[in-house]
């Protein structure tokens, strides 16, 4: 039937590798500031940043439509510089049955790339792959860049 996927991307971040993955752990709310236009803000509603188990909800703006995204961190590794992010409620779950955003920074050379990995279950066959979504994601990470690189 083909209704569960798996989507990746890689993107060259210039800004650092350490940054990146410190503000998605430690500073999430911090993101808004360097792409007002798609991340209006991300909220503590349990535990706290950084710390898996925490859950966090994001408030942000795709397809020209303001959405909320409720998450459980569900991994840490200090070590890949990557986060999984496990979708509780939201938007998204109108459309998947479960959906899972993994990111993480790893080294090409002297070329560090964040990569994203949306893994889903869409809950019948006319649902959409979230490809924009997988677009969104990048472009989040290039304004996260642009804003870094011209402090």
């Amino acid at each position: 039937m083909g209704l569960i996927g798996m989507l990746i991307a890689a993107t060259e971040f210039k800004a650092g590798g350490d940054l990146f993955h410190d503000l998605f752990k430690k500073k999430p709310q911090h993101i808004s500031a360097a792409s007002p236009d798609k991340v209006q803000g991300c909220d503590l509603h349990e535990g706290e940043f950084g710390k898996v188990g925490s859950i966090i909800c994001w408030r942000y703006t795709h397809d020209g439509k303001e959405r909320t995204a409720k998450q459980v961190i569900q991994k840490i590794d200090e070590k890949k510089k990557l986060m999984e992010f496990k979708m509780l409620e939201g938007d998204l779950m109108e459309k998947y049955k479960a959906f899972l955003i993994t990111v993480h920074v790893e080294n090409k050379g002297d070329i560090e790339l964040v990569t994203w990995t949306l893994e889903y279950e869409m809950l019948h066959d006319e649902v959409e792959h979230p490809i924009s979504l997988l677009s969104y994601f990048i472009d989040v990470t290039k304004d996260i860049e642009t804003h870094h690189i011209g402090k």
